[in-house]
């Protein structure tokens, strides 16, 4: 308990110089992941992506993105077998050998999962510094699962959105005619998916707590909204008989392009409440601990506060901001060659996956669930689609992640133990 009361405002302190560090990451190379499709298919470019990406990635983390990070905070590690001061030590170990993690990635190029990263940081203080029965095993299965289950559910629902863009909107006779019939109805389920989550679940931090039919009748009233924003945008929007030349589809392209602001929207959205959680869990855990002088199970069900994830939205934001478009161009264009109604499939899928994920509080890899969504995609249209080099280089990536955070963590948490016990 000593090292707490000595060392407390210190120790409070570096966590949120640790926590800012791990968000930057997050927002530097995992939000690059959810902008690239954008940016790839030349529907954005990477100045709007990363505008876009500020607004909706801090709405998403502030707003919706506390359910994900009490599995983070408590799920992952038995705050009654460790003792606070190994507690902090240990989820700060962990913050920092994320980030540093991803800072290496993100200078290098590599899509990384934060979410690998931070749970591997996590299990590697844990197991090693502790002990191992300091780990919930059983929690780690479902996350393990999810690795492997959502990148596989991704790219159905992508392969299914692409087969009915297909079938509704570029195999038919009037093509341009039936986009401007059919995009306002992947408008509207794009605004009613992302609203729904946002009304149901993140909407508790602000005070705002409505019943399950309150919130489905407001999500519906939001996409109807977002439908009607979208016309009134595609009214705009006439045939181009001279580039139609060039590319018998350039014109459907152009209002699948104006989809794509609001798949974007919604991606960087669903991206901010899902991996807030890796920077700001391990922080909020420390954060209560530290408030109520050591008392870990206090602590352990203690709510996550709203300048926690204030914290982590910067953070998120500023990483973006300074170094996103790095990965950004790697993922938008070197995977498959995206058009605006490719990358609304892969970003629709990816968004519904992400969001569905938070409402269960699993904390799932975005890229993962990014790269099945375009592997999908790249499949519907036959694997030679596809840049299998990259590919390859993007799983072994995934590999390498979850070991690198654990040692690094390991690493961190003997230098603090040497430092401060």
């Amino acid at each position: 308990m000593s090292l707490i009361a000595d060392y407390g405002f210190v120790l409070l302190v570096l966590a949120c110089a640790f926590g800012f560090f791990m968000a930057w990451g997050v927002g530097a190379n995992d939000v690059a992941n959810a902008m690239g499709t954008s940016v790839g298919s030349r529907a954005l470019t990477i100045k709007q992506a990363i505008l876009i990406a500020m607004v909706f990635e801090f709405c998403g983390a502030y707003l919706a993105g506390g359910e994900v990070t009490e599995t983070i905070k408590n799920g992952i590690v038995d705050a009654n077998v460790i003792s606070p001061d190994l507690m902090v030590l240990g989820m700060m170990s962990a913050l920092l050998a994320a980030g540093s993690w991803l800072l290496i990635a993100t200078v290098k190029g590599w899509p990384v999962s934060t979410t690998h990263s931070i749970v591997g940081a996590v299990i590697g203080f844990a197991a090693v510094g502790v002990s191992v029965d300091a780990v919930h095993w059983d929690a780690i299965g479902p996350i393990v699962a999810s690795w492997v289950v959502t990148p596989l559910l991704s790219g159905v629902v992508a392969f299914g959105l692409f087969v009915s863009v297909q079938k509704l909107i570029i195999d038919t006779d009037e093509p341009f005619r039936n986009a401007k019939r059919y995009v306002p109805l992947y408008m509207f389920l794009t605004g009613f998916m992302v609203a729904l989550m946002t009304v149901t679940k993140g909407l508790k931090h602000v005070g705002l707590h409505l019943s399950g039919n309150q919130g489905i009748l407001l999500a519906l009233g939001i996409g109807v909204l977002v439908m009607l924003f979208g016309i009134a945008l595609l009214s705009r929007i006439q045939v181009d008989a001279e580039a139609d030349k060039g590319f018998h589809y350039a014109s459907v392209e152009k209002v699948f392009a104006v989809l794509m602001v609001f798949t974007a929207c919604s991606m960087a959205f669903a991206h901010g409440a899902n991996d807030v959680a890796n920077a700001v869990g391990p922080l909020a855990g420390i954060v209560g601990v530290i408030q109520s002088g050591g008392a870990a199970e206090i602590a352990a069900k203690s709510a996550v506060p709203g300048w926690v994830l204030l914290l982590g939205a910067i953070g998120i934001v500023v990483g973006l901001a300074t170094y996103g478009y790095k990965v950004i161009a790697t993922i938008g264009k070197e995977i498959t060659e995206l058009t605006p109604s490719r990358g609304f499939a892969a970003e629709l899928a990816t968004a519904s996956t992400v969001v569905g994920a938070s409402a269960i509080g699993l904390p799932v890899s975005t890229t993962h669930t990014l790269v099945g969504a375009v592997l999908g995609i790249g499949i519907a249209r036959g694997i030679g689609a596809l840049n299998l080099g990259v590919v390859g280089k993007i799983f072994m990536s995934w590999i390498i992640t979850l070991p690198a955070g654990a040692i690094l963590s390991i690493i961190f948490f003997t230098i603090l133990q040497a430092i401060f016990v």
